[in-house]
């Protein structure tokens, strides 16, 4: 038999708080969860206890214990925690028409999405004891994916996880929150009801405990405690909604989706995700980072509509090197990764990122919710993270006009077809006046955009595909145009195969408005392109490699091999063409080959063969085998 005291050591205090209040045992809820423990296994039956719990409570506690879990009657479950002997339950009667069952139950085997695979995945374990580490929670975390895996396509679970992480979050601050005033001397009735004492309230329907006690229509009650808190708390208007935990084509009928999703309730029960529980405090937006990326991993193509990976994002800003203070915008901003990363820049150079202003905006609805909690979730509510496709719809504005910014990053959709032209032609906000683009190659209209929005001394740093740089008919017009007014400061070549979903290089683009002393009227070129880590299915830039590019575009001077300043007027030469090639020769000069000095040595090799030869000769005779 388990013992009690560690069974209900899994159980959260909030759910030891409600079995107390059931059995009467006026333990007060500011109290240790220790003290919870101690009283139910001092004053109550082990099995009246159990009683009281929820099926998929049950089913977890076996599991944790390495107990079968298996069976239809919650009876069964109970016996096994307190080692009663069960007996195997009795087979249904047969029924009149066996055939006609037997159809009927392989039809409905074949109906239903199939989780056998997810039953036997062998989960991660937490510690037991210490505060959680990073690495053990990005494990754990990325552990639950493994219970989504098989049953709904891995471009589609993302959504769920990050969800349920954020929901587990809140629920566990906002406990945190409430029992602080309670010891503090606040009336019990105010620290678990009054918004106001709260950073996010979260409603009872929403709160982790009724969660887990959810043995039925669990995607229902997901969904709710969604609408709940969205509706508790502006700040999250949208952020939730966009999750469906009961879309039977991705998570299949009521009995799968029970299955399924309690499962991964119980899985992120075992999470405490209070401050005290952290080992450090930026670890959760640390891991959400992991999430972000391990998702885009695991959808291929797919993961390249959200996620720019993490070293490219490196690259742009510590060559843009933004500073407190700054007003920081990504139009395109996918997961938020960008963002996130020049708060980080900030901070890492001494800088306060509290003072910054960071601004995003994204087009799909999902993926606008993912940047929305890595915001929440890296401690940046302030950020302002609109919907909407820029191009059409820019959100970002101010009296009715573009706000403009110190930096504006980004990693827009390569060639994006159908990227607004219609719109373009007649802009109100005037963001196209270099020319527009072909309809079918949306890039230099990204470009052009952040342009606009780009302040009197500010930079741009974009992700573009090479044939921005010489594709000729209108975007060599705009390209052109861009060039006479000085704005490109920098053109960086980056390796092939470094991004999710195309194989084809890249490079970023660097623009300025105001240039340094001495950079007017002059291009950098850099070649990176050959400096990398290879990996199985992707390239991968390095420390060393990210640190190169800086430090050449900071000394803005000729590399051999590797970088070249060149002047506006070779630019035109070259009617205006941007290829890196041209101006950054990469190629190993062949030696110089003597003729004569080649055949003299090659006499010589010969006569020492000849003079060899003879010599072995000479030794078979002296052996009686004659001449060779």
């Amino acid at each position: 038999m388990p013992d009690p005291r560690i069974a209900y050591g899994f159980l959260t205090k909030a759910r030891l708080t409600e079995l107390a209040a059931s059995f009467e045992l006026g333990v007060a809820s500011n109290r240790p969860k220790a003290e919870f423990v101690d009283a139910l296994v001092e004053r109550t039956n082990f099995a009246e206890v159990l009683a009281l719990l929820g099926r998929d409570e049950l089913e977890q506690l076996c599991r944790d214990h390495r107990l079968d879990d298996g069976g239809r009657k919650k009876q069964l479950l109970i016996d096994r925690l307190i080692g009663e002997p069960t007996k195997p339950e009795p087979k249904p009667a047969k029924p009149a028409k066996p055939e006609a069952a037997k159809s009927a139950r392989a039809k409905s085997k074949q109906a239903e999405p199939t989780i056998e695979r997810v039953e036997r995945v062998e989960l991660v374990e937490l510690p037991s004891e210490g505060k959680l580490s990073v690495a053990a929670l990005e494990k754990y975390l990325w552990s639950a994916a493994d219970i989504l895996r098989g049953s709904i396509d891995s471009s589609d679970y993302k959504s769920f996880i990050f969800g349920l992480l954020f929901l587990k979050r809140l629920s566990d601050r906002f406990e945190e929150e409430a029992e602080k005033l309670i010891a503090e001397g606040e009336d019990p009735e105010v620290a678990w009801s009054d918004p106001d004492e709260h950073q996010f309230f979260v409603p009872v329907k929403a709160r982790w405990s009724q969660l887990q006690a959810s043995a039925s229509n669990v995607g229902d009650a997901l969904n709710k405690a969604c609408a709940s808190l969205e509706e508790a708390n502006d700040a999250l208007e949208g952020v939730l909604l966009g999750i469906d935990y009961n879309d039977p084509n991705r998570l299949g009928d009521t009995k799968n989706r029970d299955a399924v999703l309690g499962r991964l309730v119980q899985h992120f029960s075992k999470l405490r995700l209070r401050n005290a529980d952290l080992s450090e405090p930026d670890m959760l937006g640390r891991a959400y980072e992991y999430l972000i990326e391990k998702f885009a991993d695991d959808a291929g193509k797919k993961g390249g509509e959200f996620y720019t990976p993490n070293k490219v994002v490196q690259v742009i800003v510590e060559v843009l090197d933004p500073k407190a203070g700054m007003r920081i915008c990504d139009p395109t901003c996918g997961s938020g990764g960008m963002l996130v990363q020049c708060a980080k820049h900030v901070e890492r150079e001494g800088g306060d990122a509290r003072n910054l202003t960071l601004h995003g905006q994204e087009k799909n609805l999902g993926t606008w919710g993912i940047c929305k909690m890595n915001m929440l979730l890296h401690g940046r509510p302030s950020a302002r993270i609109e919907k909407g496709d820029t191009i059409r719809d820019p959100k970002l504005l101010e009296d009715g006009e573009l706000i403009l910014y110190d930096r504006v990053v980004a990693n827009p959709p390569f060639s994006l077809d159908e990227w607004g032209r219609e719109t373009a032609e007649g802009d109100r906000y005037k963001r196209f006046r270099f020319g527009l683009p072909p309809k079918g190659k949306g890039d230099l209209a990204f470009v052009q955009h952040m342009v606009a929005t780009m302040n009197a001394s500010g930079k741009v740093g974009v992700v573009m595909p090479h044939g921005v740089l010489f594709r000729g008919a209108a975007e060599g017009a705009i390209r052109e145009g861009m060039l006479r007014e000085g704005l490109f400061e920098a053109v960086i070549g980056l390796p092939t195969n470094l991004f999710y979903g195309t194989g084809i290089p890249a490079a970023v683009l660097v623009l300025a408005r105001k240039r340094a002393k001495g950079r007017e009227g002059k291009v950098l070129f850099i070649d990176a392109s050959r400096e990398f880590r290879e990996g199985s299915n992707q390239n991968y830039l390095r420390d060393e490699d990210v640190a190169k590019i800086a430090k050449t575009f900071r000394a803005f001077e000729d590399v051999d091999k590797y970088a070249r300043v060149v002047g506006l007027e070779e630019i035109e030469k070259n009617d205006w063409n941007l290829n890196i090639s041209r101006y950054v020769d990469t190629a190993v000069k062949e030696e110089r080959v003597d003729v004569g000095v080649a055949v003299a040595r090659l006499r010589e090799l010969e006569r020492e063969r000849w003079e060899a030869e003879a010599r072995m000769n000479a030794f078979l005779e002296e052996l009686g085998y004659g001449r060779a």
